[in-house]
C-alpha cells in the first residue's frame, strides 16, 4: 500500500521525517477519564461549576438514580430526582430491557443516541457489556438506514459540521468545539456512505458511530474523539429536494474550491491539536481517498479505514483461515469483485504480506492477485484507461467480461467482493468456486446488508457445506444437512479501535505499512481452534476489548520499533500499559 502511495508522492515515504511537518503537539489525559473507578474522587466542576439542575443535564457526569444519598446533598440534587437510588448495573438491565422490546432497528439507534446525550457512561456501559447485540445497532447495518434519514431523526449536532461557508475559518469553527484535548478525529465529506451513495451532510452518523466504538471498543476516552463532516453539498437529487435535508442545497464542489478547504482543515486540525492527533477518513469517493492518503501521509497522523482498516482485518481473516485451507498466503489465488479503495487496499495489503513472507518481490507476489470491475477482469490491455490505483492489478491476460467467466478462466481459491452491489455472487458464481475447491474461501464484505454480494444461507447452501464464509454485516447462524454453520464477521470494529489506542499510547506521529501488518497479525492470533471448528475465521466480538488491547502493543511496538513513537521512555509491558489506559465506563463517586 505504500510503495503504491509513495509513487504518488514522487517517492515520498511516511519515514521521511519532513522538520516542517513535526511541529509539537499531543493531549493528556487531564482529568484522569483514563483509569476511572467507583473509589477515585472526583469534582465534575473541576472543569465548570453547575447547579444540580445543570449536572443532570451535563451527559458526561450525570448518573441519573445512580447518585447517591451524600452526592444528591452534596451537589443540590435533592428533589429533582425520585428517593430511589440504584446501582449502574440495574441501570443497565431496565435499558436493555427497553431496547429489546423495540421492533425496528432504528428504534434502537434512536434509543441508544437518545441514551448517549443523557448519561455518556450509561451508554459505553450498555455496549462494552452487550456489544455483539448493540454493535449491529450503533454501526452498520442501522447506521445506514441512520444516515438515509438523519434529517428526520436529527435533534442536537454531536459533531463539527464544516461547511463551504466555514471556508477561511476553520481554525475558529474547531476553537468552538468544547472539547480542547482532541486525540481523534473521523472526518467525512458524505459522497460514499456505506454501500448507500452520497449522502452529503447526513453522513455525520458515521463519524459519530465510528467514534463511538474507539471508546466502546478501543478504550480512547470520548471527551478526546471529535466527530467532523466536511460539507461540499451533494449530487443526490433526492436529498437536495427533501425539505427537512440538513445540509448545503448544491451540487458537490470539487476541484480547487475542494481541495483547498480540505488543506484548510487539515492545517487547522494540526494547528489546534497538535501533531498526534489521529485524523481518519471515513467514506470519501474513490477520487479524493487515495489522494488525500498520499498527500496527508508523510505530514499528518492519517488512517483510512475504508483502505487500510479493511485491508487489515480481510488479511487477518485470510492468515486465520490458511488454518483450515492450508498452504501459505502465496499457495492461493484471490479474484476481488469491485476495484475501488476497499478492494484495491485489501489487495496490495496481501501482496505485501506474501512479499515480506515470501522474501518475492511485491511486483510478483500482486500476480497471484486479480480484480474485477464494472468492465470485467482489469488486465494489462485496459491499463492505459485505468485510474492509477488499479494500474498495479492489470496483469497479462485475455479480456474477461463477468465475474462468472473471470472466476471460470482464473480459477480462484479465494473469493472477496468489495463491489458495494448486493447479490453478485450468485448460484452459478459460488457453484463455480466450489466445483474446483475442497473449501471455496468466500467473502462478501460490502456494506449494509441488502448490499452483501451474497448471504451466509446462499454461500453454504450452493457450495453443499464446503464453504468458508464471512461477511461484512451479521449473518445468523445457518443449519445445512444437520449442520449448524456459524457465519464470521469481516468488520472493521477488530481492528480500528485498537490501532487508534496503540497510535494514542505511542504517541505516533505517522501511520505505516508495518503496523497495519502488526494489527493484522494480533488479530489473527486470536483465533482459537475451537472457533475454526465451525468454520469461524475472526474471534468473538464479545472479546474485542482483548483483542484490541493486543492489537495496541503490538502497533504501539511497531511505532517504537519504527522511530515513530514520540511517548518516551518505550513502557516496558506494552499489554499492560494498553489496559491501563483504556477508558471505563463506570460511575465515579463526585465529593
Amino acid at each position: 500500500m505504500e510503495s503504491t502511495l509513495k509513487e504518488m508522492r514522487d517517492g515520498a515515504s511516511v519515514l521521511d521525517m519532513d522538520p516542517k511537518a513535526t511541529v509539537g503537539g499531543g493531549v493528556e489525559d487531564v482529568y484522569g477519564e483514563d483509569c476511572a473507578t467507583e473509589d477515585q474522587l472526583v469534582t465534575p466542576w473541576t472543569i465548570s461549576v453547575a447547579s444540580g439542575y445543570t449536572l443532570l443535564r451535563d451527559p458526561q457526569h450525570n448518573k441519573g438514580l445512580a447518585f447517591t444519598e451524600k452526592e444528591r446533598d452534596a451537589h443540590y440534587l435533592r428533589g429533582l430526582l425520585p428517593p430511589a437510588t440504584i446501582s449502574q448495573q440495574l441501570q443497565e438491565k431496565k435499558l436493555m430491557n427497553t431496547i429489546r422490546q423495540y421492533q425496528l432497528p432504528l428504534q434502537k439507534y434512536t434509543a441508544m443516541m437518545e441514551l448517549e446525550e443523557r448519561n455518556e457512561r450509561l451508554f459505553y456501559k450498555l455496549l462494552i457489556d452487550n456489544v455483539e447485540e448493540l454493535l449491529p445497532v450503533v454501526y452498520t447495518p442501522t447506521v445506514g438506514e441512520a444516515c438515509q434519514k438523519y434529517g428526520s431523526i436529527f435533534k442536537r449536532p454531536q459533531g463539527l459540521y464544516i461547511s463551504l461557508k466555514e471556508k477561511g475559518k476553520v481554525l475558529d469553527v474547531l476553537k468552538n468545539w468544547p472539547q480542547k484535548s482532541i486525540q481523534v478525529i473521523v472526518v467525512t465529506d458524505g459522497e460514499r456512505i456505506l454501500g448507500l451513495g452520497d449522502l452529503g451532510c447526513q453522513g455525520m452518523g458515521i463519524p459519530v458511530g465510528k467514534l463511538s466504538l474507539y471508546t466502546a471498543l478501543g478504550g480512547v476516552r470520548p471527551s478526546a474523539c471529535l466527530p467532523v463532516t466536511i460539507d461540499v453539498g451533494t449530487n443526490n437529487e433526492q436529498l437536495l429536494k427533501d425539505e427537512f435535508y440538513i445540509g448545503l442545497r448544491q451540487r458537490r464542489a470539487t476541484g480547487k474550491e475542494y481541495s483547498e478547504l480540505l488543506h484548510e482543515f487539515m492545517t487547522a486540525v494540526k494547528q489546534n491539536y497538535g501533531e498526534k492527533v489521529l485524523i481518519q477518513f471515513e467514506d470519501f469517493a474513490n477520487h479524493n481517498a487515495f489522494d488525500l492518503l498520499a498527500k496527508y501521509g508523510t505530514t499528518h497522523l492519517v488512517f483510512n479505514d475504508d483502505i487500510q482498516g479493511t485491508a487489515a482485518v480481510v488479511l487477518a481473516g485470510l492468515i486465520s483461515a490458511l488454518k483450515l485451507l492450508g498452504g501459505s498466503l502465496a499457495d492461493h489465488t484471490f479474484l476481488f469483485l469491485g476495484a475501488g479503495e476497499a478492494g484495491t487496499g485489501i489487495a496490495e495489503l496481501i501482496a505485501l504480506e506474501m512479499s515480506r513472507r515470501s522474501k518475492s518481490p511485491l511486483e510478483e507476489t500482486r500476480k497471484k492477485i486479480w480484480l474485477t470491475d464494472s468492465k470485467g477482469l482489469i488486465v494489462s490491455s485496459r491499463k492505459e484507461s485505468l485510474q492509477h490505483f488499479k494500474k498495479p492489478w492489470a496483469h497479462e491476460h485475455e479480456p474477461v467480461k463477468g465475474l462468472l467467466e473471470a472466476v471460470k478462466a482464473i480459477k480462484p481459491t479465494v473469493l472477496i467482493g468489495t463491489s458495494g452491489v448486493g447479490k453478485t455472487f450468485t448460484k452459478e458464481v459460488i457453484e463455480a468456486m466450489a466445483s474446483f475447491n475442497e473449501k471455496p474461501l468466500i467473502l462478501a464484505l460490502s456494506n449494509p446488508t441488502s448490499q452483501s454480494e451474497c448471504t451466509a444461507e446462499e454461500a453454504y447452501t450452493w457450495t453443499k457445506g464446503k464453504a468458508i464464509f464471512a461477511s461484512g454485516s451479521p449473518f445468523d447462524p445457518v443449519e445445512y444437512e444437520g449442520k449448524v454453520f456459524v457465519p464470521g464477521q469481516s468488520n472493521n470494529a477488530y481492528i480500528f479501535p485498537g490501532l487508534g489506542l496503540g497510535l494514542v499510547i505511542s504517541g505516533a506521529i505517522r501511520v505505516h505499512d508495518d503496523m497495519l501488518l502488526a494489527a493484522a497479525e494480533a488479530l489473527a492470533g486470536q483465533i482459537k481452534e475451537e472457533y475454526l471448528a465451525k468454520g469461524l475465521i475472526y474471534p468473538p466480538l464479545s472479546n474485542i476489548r482483548k483483542i484490541s488491547v493486543q492489537i495496541a502493543a503490538n502497533v504501539a511496538a511497531k511505532a517504537y520499533e519504527l522511530g515513530l513513537a514520540t511517548r518516551l521512555p518505550r513502557p516496558e509491558n506494552l499489554v499492560k500499559h494498553a489496559e491501563s489506559c483504556m477508558y471505563s465506563p463506570a460511575y465515579r463517586y463526585y465529593r
